[in-house]
Order: C-alpha cells, then sequence, then structure tokens
C-alpha cells in the first residue's frame, strides 16, 4: 500500500516536453524568436498566431515523438526513489490529448523512465484546463501535494485545498496571480519536502 499520493502534470514537470517539442519544430523547420524561454504562449515563441501554435502543439502531441521525451532535470532519480524508498504513488493529470495512441505512448514513456511510480495516467485535451478533473482528485485525495508548471493549473487545485508546488521556469517567474504556494527549482526540492512532511 503507498504511503502517500502525489498528483502531478506531466509535460514541464515530470518530462522535457519543451526539449522534445523544441527538436521536432527545428525538424520542421521553425525557429524560436528572441527570448523565447520567458514566453509560455507557443505561438509567441514561434513567432505565429496562437492558432498555428496550438495547431503544432497537437500535431506534436498526437506524433510517435511524444513516446521519446527525456525526463525534467533531475525527475527520475526523485521520483523513482520516492516510490521505491517512500512507497509514494503517482497519479499523473496531463493535458495531453485525447487520442488514445497518444496516450499509450505517454504511459510507455513514463514507464520506461519512472518504473511502476505511476499508478494512474489522466489524459485530458491538448491545452484543456484542470479545474473540474482536479477537483474530482481533491475529493479523491484530500490534501494531497499537487505539482505544475503552470500558474492557472497550480492555482486551480490550490483552490480544491491541494498542496500546490509550482515547477520553476523562465516562463513563471513572473507570475501575475501572485500566489503564495511553493516553488520548486527541480526535484530534489520536492523530495526535500516530502520527505520531511512524511
Amino acid at each position: 500500500m503507498p504511503t502517500q499520493t502525489i498528483l502531478t502534470d506531466i509535460d514541464g514537470v515530470v518530462l522535457d516536453w519543451e526539449e522534445g517539442f523544441s527538436v521536432w519544430m527545428e525538424h520542421h523547420g521553425h525557429k524560436k524568436v528572441k527570448g523565447y524561454q520567458f514566453m509560455y504562449n507557443i505561438g509567441e515563441r514561434y513567432g505565429m498566431t496562437a492558432e498555428q501554435g496550438s495547431k503544432m502543439v497537437k500535431q506534436f502531441n498526437e506524433s510517435a515523438a511524444i513516446g521519446f521525451l527525456p525526463p525534467l532535470r533531475d525527475a527520475q532519480h526523485y521520483i523513482k526513489l520516492l516510490h521505491e524508498k517512500h512507497r509514494v504513488d503517482f497519479v499523473a493529470i496531463t493535458s495531453l490529448s485525447l487520442d488514445p495512441y497518444a496516450g499509450q505512448l505517454r504511459e510507455r514513456n513514463l514507464k520506461k523512465l519512472c518504473g511502476t511510480a505511476f499508478s494512474k495516467v489522466v489524459c485530458l485535451d491538448t491545452g484543456a484546463d484542470k479545474d473540474d478533473i482536479l477537483q474530482e482528485y481533491a475529493a479523491l485525495y484530500p490534501g494531497a501535494i499537487w505539482i505544475e508548471d503552470k500558474p492557472e493549473n497550480a492555482l486551480a487545485g490550490h483552490d480544491q485545498g491541494l498542496d500546490a508546488i509550482l515547477m520553476e521556469h523562465g516562463h513563471n517567474m513572473n507570475d501575475p496571480l501572485n500566489h503564495n504556494f511553493k516553488v520548486a527549482v527541480n526535484w530534489q526540492d520536492i523530495y526535500a519536502y516530502v520527505t520531511k512532511a512524511a
């Protein structure tokens, strides 16, 4: 039996989606604009409309490339450590795609990197809001840790009583929401927080 369940976003938290997407976009002839690392909107990053950016994201998320994303920073090491040593169970809540093959590739990618750490992978539509699903999972796991890189989604979990942690990136350092939840630079920070609280 797990001692604790952590709810987590995947892209930009567990997997380095940006790295995979950058390589894929370059392969398709698209270049990033100057100062891109401080932009969350993909259209802005590549000097295209928001609609074009969203189309490219959906295309990438439903391509074979989505199954081969590298881990973000030290995620692989600390997720396995939390799972194997401290019996922490992980539930993924990811706005990936409703395409079942994309979902299977995501599960396979996570299993390859993190072993059996993820007991469940919930895939929402590309770019979908997480308010409803967080309400549902906050009822199942009251007060659980919720890790995100998008301030709006971190706040949505926080508002449902979850213990929200924002994974720091260039694009979310000047968060206009003035949140009061924790910020993690890497998984070592999360590991220290989880084991201290245990």
